[in-house]
C-alpha cells in the first residue's frame, strides 16, 4: 500500500536478470567468487609455488651480476641489476597470468589450452617467416609482433592440454585411432622444433607425450618401438645437429678445452659454495658462466647460498610433483588425470634436467630452471601452464566426486566450441 514502509534490507526481492546491479552487489558477489576460488584451490600447491618463484627472484638477483658483466663492452657497462629488475616484472606478469588461469572452470581451462596449441602451432610456422620470425644464437625460436614471443614455450602447457583432450576421445569412442593422432602431433611438433633447431625442447615434449601415452594403456610392444624411435632420434641429431653433437661429447668427455665445457664448469661453481655458500653476491666463479642468470642460475645458488638451499630447491620440485599426483590420484575423470600429469610432467622434467645437467649427469640442453631462471616468454608460460594446472585440479572440497560430471572429455572434437 501506500502508506506501507519500505521492505527490510534482508526481505528485498531477489536479483531479476536484466536489471542493473547495485554496487554493493556485484561486490559481494566478487567476494563471494574469490571465496569459492580460494576453497576449491589446491592452496599447498600455490604456496609451495610462490616459494619457488621467490627464490628465483633472490636467484636472479644472485646470478644477474656475472651476467650483466660478460654482456658488458669497453663502451658500455651494464648494470649489475641488468636482468634483475626485468626479471621482477615478468614474474609480476607471470603471477597475474597465474592466478588468472587458476580462475577459469575445468572446462574453460580445457577450451582455453585447446586454442592456444593451434594459436601456437601456427606460430611455430610463422617463426620462419621473413620479416616475423627472428634468429638469436643460430636458432630461429622467436617471433617479432611488436615484442618478442618464443612460440615453443607456450606451447609446452597447451600441448600437454591438447594431448590429454585427444587421447580422453576414447572413453566415448574407443574406435577412434587417438594414439596415432597423438604420435601425428607429436611428429608435427618434433619437426618444426628440429627446424629451429631446438633439440631440448623437442625432448621434454617427447617426454611428456611418452608420459601420456602411458597413462592412457600405451600397448606393451609399442614400448619397444619408442625406445627404438628414440635412440634413432638422438643418433640423427648427434649425426646431424652440430650442437647436439658438441654437448653429447662434452657429456661422454668432460671438461675439455673448449667452449662447451661450461657444464663441467658449472659443477665446480656449484661446489665451491660448500654447505652454506658464500654469501649474497660474494661468489666469483660465477663471473666466467655462460648464461648465469638462466641456464646454469642453479650453479649460481650452490655458490652464493650452499648446497643446503640447492637441497631445498629439489626438495620444493620434488614437493611439487608428489603434490599434484597425490591430488590427480582421487581424480575420476580421465582428461583431468592426463592434463595435470602433463602438465606436471612438464614442468618437473624440465626442473630435474636443468638440476641434472648443473651436476654433469645429464648432456646440456639449453633449458632454464623453471620459476626461478630469468625469463620472458618462458617465465610467464611456465605460470600460465600452473594456473591451468590450478584450474584443472580445482575440486569443491565438500564433495568427494561430482557424478554429474562427464567422464574423459570429448568424442567429437567441435564439442571443444559448444
Amino acid at each position: 500500500m501506500a502508506g506501507s514502509p519500505p521492505p527490510a534490507a534482508s526481505e528485498q526481492a531477489p536479483y531479476v536478470p536484466g536489471t542493473p546491479r547495485t554496487a554493493t552487489g556485484g561486490l559481494a558477489r566478487r567476494r563471494g567468487e574469490w571465496a569459492i576460488w580460494w576453497r576449491e584451490i589446491d592452496r599447498p600447491l600455490l604456496l609451495l609455488i610462490i616459494a619457488l618463484m621467490g627464490m628465483g627472484t633472490l636467484a636472479v638477483a644472485a646470478a644477474s651480476p656475472a651476467s650483466a658483466r660478460r654482456l658488458s663492452t669497453a663502451k658500455t657497462a651494464l648494470p649489475d641489476l641488468y636482468f634483475f629488475w626485468p626479471h621482477l616484472r615478468w614474474q609480476i606478469m607471470g603471477f597475474l597470468a597465474m592466478i588468472g588461469a587458476s580462475r577459469l572452470s575445468r572446462e574453460h581451462a580445457r577450451r582455453a589450452g585447446i586454442i592456444l596449441f593451434f594459436l601456437m602451432l601456427a606460430g611455430l610456422f610463422a617463426v620462419f617467416l621473413p620479416g616475423i620470425g627472428s634468429t638469436v644464437k643460430g636458432a630461429r625460436r622467436w617471433i617479432n609482433l611488436g615484442f618478442s614471443l618464443q612460440p615453443s614455450e607456450f606451447l609446452k602447457p597447451a600441448f600437454a592440454i591438447a594431448l590429454a583432450w585427444v587421447l580422453s576421445w576414447k572413453l566415448r569412442d574407443a574406435k577412434l585411432p587417438v594414439m596415432l593422432i597423438s604420435t601425428g602431433l607429436m611428429a608435427l611438433v618434433a619437426a618444426l622444433l628440429m627446424a629451429q633447431p631446438d633439440f631440448g625442447s623437442t625432448v621434454l615434449f617427447a617426454s611428456v607425450w611418452f608420459v601420456l601415452m602411458l597413462l592412457s594403456g600405451l600397448p606393451t610392444r609399442w614400448i619397444g618401438g619408442v625406445a627404438v624411435l628414440g635412440a634413432v632420434g638422438v643418433a640423427a641429431a648427434y649425426m646431424l645437429y652440430g650442437n647436439a653433437r658438441n654437448r653429447i661429447d662434452a657429456y661422454f668427455i668432460p671438461c675439455l678445452p673448449t667452449s662447451f665445457d661450461q657444464v663441467c664448469l658449472a659443477k665446480r661453481t656449484l661446489m665451491s659454495g660448500g654447505w652454506t655458500g658464500t654469501g649474497l653476491w660474494l661468489g666469483t666463479r660465477k663471473l666466467g658462466l655462460p648464461e648465469a642468470h638462466t641456464d646454469y642460475i642453479f650453479s649460481v645458488m650452490g655458490e652464493e647460498f650452499g648446497l643446503l638451499m640447492c637441497a631445498l630447491v629439489v626438495a620444493l620440485y620434488f614437493a611439487v610433483v608428489a603434490r599434484v599426483l597425490i591430488r590427480l590420484a582421487e581424480e575420476e575423470d580421465l582428461f583431468t588425470v592426463l592434463a595435470g600429469a602433463g602438465l606436471i610432467a612438464q614442468l618437473g622434467g624440465q626442473a630435474f634436467i636443468n638440476i641434472l645437467v648443473n651436476l654433469q649427469l645429464f648432456p646440456s640442453k639449453g633449458m632454464t630452471l623453471p620459476l626461478i631462471s630469468y625469463g620472458g616468454s618462458s617465465t610467464v608460460a611456465l605460470c600460465l601452464g600452473v594456473g591451468f594446472l590450478l584450474a584443472i585440479t580445482r575440486r569443491n572440497p565438500y564433495l568427494t566426486h561430482d557424478p554429474f560430471a562427464p567422464k574423459g572429455g570429448l568424442a567429437n572434437p567441435m564439442g571443444l566450441f559448444k
